[in-house]
């Protein structure tokens, strides 16, 4: 049998016989996950469908690792998650930027800036282990597993009627909100008929537990290349996290390497700088495309995270921003309840924050990319501008902490 926890006595009733809550979260993931256990003590009737059964965590929460701004680090912490790791999370004290082919680098220290770390890097599994942890210490949350979203319809009665799938076959349920948090692919969006404009970088992501003769030392790498990023990060385990971004084209040639071989290439891609690659654990790869939904509202729904906007992940910023997205829209719910201007509210203050993060994402994608003499030549003049100005040093490292737009209270250490 699916698991419905607590008792599904506590909901109201619909005139159908279905059930009501408040808010519908299609997505146990990273966001969906989040967003619930932000609701949790705001007196809401939640229920969380989730594609994974009981005793197991979704498939994003890989062995990719993630770079998590001093924002979501504090929001994370005041929402109780953050005790809850097992693993010593990698602070990120520096982060030095270069460019393959290009004159000059920049290197930012948090202590240049009054911070003991920009962030921290955590293994995404053990985010999830986190999460289901604090997930499992909510007792008003109704998590609905295994269930598959198969549609949605606005009733006569006002409320959003919620179609989905479990082991004994068809079911459906009421809410006063439909929040879409199930990914780049969502189909909430297609269910509301929203369209989203896909572009694909032409870029493959390979990702990886690394072993060097260094040490992390607290210092994040951003190497650049006409064929996309390489990036080592700190993790708390004494390894580095590597993400390496190829063309397509050469995807399944490098896939095919033997451990040795891929060392290599890695080490020609990335240099020297962190010593030498000795060891690395299984690669997963992940094609890049911009997933960027034409609105991100619909009469008594609304998208957050990836099912809104999924982008490049140079500068780090794609949890980072869909966690803001959930507590904006916690911190909404907070003050109004679901009202009839839930949607317009939640448009207007999500709409700097994820323009500017998107035009940063997709802008430094492709001015980086970008092989042309005449765009090197200008990327070594920037590198050389940045190094020496304090000031667009610290418009960056606000925006790569997570101090962009209208930040959740929670962002910034205190209370809702």
């Amino acid at each position: 049998m699916p698991e419905a926890t607590p008792a599904d006595a506590r909901s109201g009733a619909s005139s159908d016989g279905g059930r009501v809550v408040d808010v519908a979260i299609v997505g146990g993931g990273l966001v969906g996950a989040s967003l619930a256990i932000a609701l949790e003590d705001l007196g809401l009737e939640v229920a969380m469908l989730e594609a994974t059964p009981s005793g197991a965590l979704p498939a994003v929460f890989d062995q990719r690792n993630l770079s998590l701004a001093e924002a979501s680090v504090n929001a994370l912490t005041a929402l109780g998650v953050w005790p809850l790791l097992q693993t010593a999370p990698g602070p990120i004290r520096r982060i030095h930027v270069s460019r393959a082919g290009d004159f000059g680098r920049v290197l930012l220290r948090a202590d240049d800036f009054g911070r003991d770390a920009f962030g921290q890097v955590v293994v995404a599994r053990d985010f999830g282990a986190a999460l289901e942890a604090r997930l499992q210490q909510l007792p008003r949350l109704q998590r609905l597993r295994p269930a598959r979203f198969t549609g949605t319809t606005l009733a006569i009665d006002g409320l959003r009627e919620v179609r989905y799938e479990d082991a004994d076959g068809p079911r459906t349920l009421r809410a006063r909100l439909l929040v879409g948090a199930d990914g780049a692919d969502s189909a909430v969006r297609a269910a509301l008929g929203i369209d989203a404009d896909v572009e694909d970088y032409d870029q493959t992501l390979f990702v990886a537990r690394l072993r060097s003769a260094q040490r992390p030392d607290g210092t994040a790498y951003e190497r650049l290349t006409d064929h996309g990023p390489t990036a080592l990060l700190p993790r708390g385990d004494g390894h580095f996290g590597v993400v390496h971004g190829v063309a397509t084209a050469e995807a399944d040639a490098l896939a095919g390497l033997d451990d040795d071989a891929w060392l290599l290439r890695l080490q020609d891609a990335f240099g020297w700088r962190a010593g030498r690659f000795l060891a690395v654990g299984p690669r997963s790869r992940y094609p890049l495309r911009r997933v960027l939904a034409r609105q991100v509202s619909a009469p008594r729904a609304l998208l957050v995270g990836n099912a809104a906007q999924a982008m490049h992940p140079i500068g780090a910023q794609g949890f980072n921003l869909g966690l803001r997205d959930a507590l904006v829209l916690a911190e909404l719910l907070a003050a109004s309840g679901v009202d009839a201007d839930l949607a317009d509210a939640y448009a207007a203050r999500r709409g700097e924050d994820r323009a500017r993060t998107l035009a940063f994402s997709d802008g430094l994608a492709r001015w980086t990319a970008n092989p042309s003499p005449l765009a090197s030549a200008l990327r070594s003049l920037g590198l050389g501008v940045l190094a020496g100005s304090g000031s667009l040093q610290a418009w960056l490292v606000g925006g790569a902490m997570g101090y962009r737009g209208d930040v959740p209270a929670l962002c910034r250490g205190t209370a809702a």
